[in-house]
């Protein structure tokens, strides 16, 4: 596996970041090891809350979210999903699977041995994350789902993510900075813009970006399918709290957060929002917003 890493040098002097790295190696699973980065703040004999991002964005989502929930007692881990941030990023396009980002998050999670996880999950950190805790409830006493679905391809994403996938095949730029501006409603600062194009010098860095529409299960037969299905079946069994907060302006995700309240037993009772003057990046619009809701989700469960 050939893989690039982009120069600390990327992330000096960002705007409203000044967290320090921390590294791991997780199993590439072709034989090598790939390095991962994750943000690791808060005091460590505490519960924690498991922040997970999605696409084309990486840890410095949550850099307005962390302080609110350091302030209330709580641990915050941030990792960067492989091929983003300054987690490393193999260069060819087909090392980028589903079943390998989950992969190499559960290796990750098991080497920090975290417990008592809130997982916050947005984006493609649900499509993620869910699967995580399918797969080791036992390390999960909450979930918090934003922005995000775990799909099954048996009905179809709708209009508006297949102009997304499309535009990110086709569009002979990806830049990062101007995607996640487009999908906020108080859009971003230029400094704020460059430091999601940080990650990305050039666009051999970006495989994973590009792939990661690609992997969303849109079809019955789609390899992760099948292990999506089996992952809803263990959810629809657990009884850990469960909140929905979704982004009243993000045009993606409308609608998204039924099937949660429906099929989860932990959400029935919960405090669910729909948050306005939000959009899909709603860390960016509502971010303290939000994660005062979820110290008082943590608090009240």
């Amino acid at each position: 596996m050939r893989v690039l890493r982009t120069p600390d040098a990327r992330f000096d002097g960002l705007t409203d970041f000044p967290y320090r790295p921390n590294y791991l190696g997780v199993d590439d699973t072709s034989g090598g090891a790939l390095r991962l980065h994750y943000l690791d703040e808060g005091p460590a004999a505490t519960n924690t809350i498991l922040c997970m991002h999605g696409e084309p964005t990486w840890s410095y989502l949550y850099r307005h979210m962390i302080p609110v929930f350091v302030k209330a007692g709580h641990r915050v881990v941030a990792p960067d999903l492989v091929g983003f941030g300054r987690s490393d990023k193999p260069v060819e396009r087909s090392d980028y699977t589903y079943q390998h980002h989950v992969d190499w998050m559960a290796d990750a999670l098991e080497q920090l041995d975290l417990q008592d996880i809130t997982l916050v999950c947005q984006d493609w950190g649900g499509l993620i994350g869910l699967r995580l805790l399918a797969a080791m409830p036992h390390r999960f006493a909450r979930l918090v789902v934003a922005n995000t679905a775990l799909p099954t391809g048996d009905q179809p994403m709708g209009r508006a993510f297949e102009s997304w996938r499309s535009y990110s095949q086709e569009t002979p730029e990806f830049r990062a900075g101007r995607i996640v501006s487009g999908g906020t409603v108080s859009k971003l600062s230029e400094a704020e813009i460059a430091a999601y194009d940080a990650p990305f010098p050039d666009a051999s860095y970006q495989a994973g970006a590009r792939e990661f529409p690609m992997l969303v299960p849109d079809r019955p037969d789609d390899p992760a399918s099948e292990p999506n299905r089996a992952a809803w079946q263990v959810l629809r069994r657990l009884q850990l709290p469960v909140l929905t907060a979704f982004g009243a302006e993000d045009k993606v995700m409308a609608g998204g957060e039924i099937a949660f309240q429906r099929e989860m037993p932990g959400a029935a009772g919960q405090p669910h929002v729909i948050l306005e003057r939000a959009g899909h990046f709603l860390q960016e619009d509502v971010g303290p917003e939000l994660a005062a809701i979820i110290n008082q989700f943590i608090a009240a469960n």
